[in-house]
């Protein structure tokens, strides 16, 4: 399958990716935070990156914008525990802000396995360039109930 690189600062969430990727048969690089990720992104390939937005030392806003410099091409999943359905005005919509910089889906935490399981099916069936029948920014968490 794919090579997953994830990078979060909680290692539950790690973990938590981890397992859900591996059961999809992906092969698996976690990395805590984004310094220690943008190391092994420089020193590999990978054909998806997970990102979380909100990281000390390097935010994944900062992550995606050097993603998109230096390979343009890999897609990105964003991942936050930041409430975007706040009223507009109260505070920056950092997963949107994070789709308009390139990242491909936006993943608001908690989310279901699942979820996780469709963006990452749909980032890689888009990098093959075969059309992908949903719009190429999909907000799980604005679909909730």
């Amino acid at each position: 399958m794919a090579r997953v690189l994830v990078i979060d600062d909680d290692p539950a969430i790690l973990a938590t990716i981890d397992i859900v990727l591996k059961r999809a048969g992906h092969d698996v690089v976690l990395a805590n935070g984004g310094q220690k990720g943008l190391q092994l992104f420089g020193a590999g390939q990978f054909d998806l990156l997970v990102v979380d937005i909100f990281m000390p030392n390097m935010d994944g806003l900062e992550m995606i914008s050097l993603v998109r410099k230096h390979r343009p091409g890999t897609p990105i999943i964003v991942i936050s525990g930041y409430y975007a359905g706040q009223a507009i005005g109260q505070k920056p919509d950092f997963l949107h802000m994070a789709t308009r910089l390139g990242a491909v889906y936006s993943l608001q935490k908690p989310f279901r396995p699942a979820e996780l399981a469709t963006a990452v099916a749909g980032c890689l069936l888009d990098s093959t360039g075969v059309p992908n029948p949903s719009d190429t920014t999909q907000e799980a968490a604005s679909s909730r109930p």
